[in-house]
């Protein structure tokens, strides 16, 4: 089969989407998650994608939309574990999913299944855990909250992905007494008692997705 999602202004998800029938308003909602949600059939058949979950399937690393618009991970035996899951879904249960990628990290799924609703289709969820610990987004509100530099913003941003001190001096091309000045600056302006609090304070922030390009899934 061929992974038919492609860049573009306009097509597939959005007419997929009206066919799912959900509100407009839930599905404007649910486009504001940083967390990728698809709406699919339990034979993997997609009914709705939000952006984030549009955006991860036009870039196919893990899971992407395949003719025919049926939803498949990447690599087989991602995909036989997923198939099972929605097949598991079609039972009332849930099951978590490990999605290899083709490069990088796995991409852990949800698949969960959705109390049906008179007269529509058998339905069930894939929600896609976060590519990051914080999107940048919800991290620069928080910077201006709480009156954060641009570096320390910067710093912070590195620290989220859990590189210590001596990792973040490397990749910012300072030294380790700069990252740590920076750091006790930080903790003073947002009164955390060291990273470690900070990055889980960030971690817990609400999930509000970025802006994305228009991307269409055909």
């Amino acid at each position: 089969m061929e992974l038919v999602a492609e860049k573009g202004e306009q097509g597939g998800v959005a007419a997929v989407a009206g066919a799912a029938g959900p509100e407009s308003g839930l599905a404007a909602l649910v486009d504001e998650l940083a967390h990728g949600v698809l709406l699919t059939t339990f034979d993997a058949r997609l009914l709705h994608a939000n952006q984030v979950a549009r955006h991860e399937l036009v870039r196919g690393g893990a899971i992407g939309l395949w003719d025919g618009g049926f939803v498949q991970a990447c690599r087989a035996e991602s995909d036989r574990e997923l198939q099972s899951a929605l097949a598991r879904s079609a039972h009332g249960k849930r099951s978590l999913v490990h999605l290899e990628s083709m490069e990088g990290a796995p991409l852990p799924v949800a698949v969960v299944p959705i109390k049906p609703v008179p007269g529509d289709p058998a339905r069930c969820a894939i929600l896609f855990s976060r590519r990051t610990v914080c999107d940048a987004l919800m991290l620069g509100f928080f910077a201006r909250r709480h009156g954060l530099t641009p570096t320390e913003e910067q710093v912070l941003a590195v620290l989220c992905e859990g590189l210590s001190a001596p990792q973040a001096a490397l990749r910012m091309n300072v030294a380790v007494s700069t990252i740590r000045s920076h750091v006790r600056s930080i903790c003073a302006k947002t009164r955390a008692s060291g990273v470690r609090e900070i990055v889980r304070r960030v971690a817990v922030l609400p999930p509000v997705a970025p802006a994305f390009p228009h991307q269409a899934v055909h």
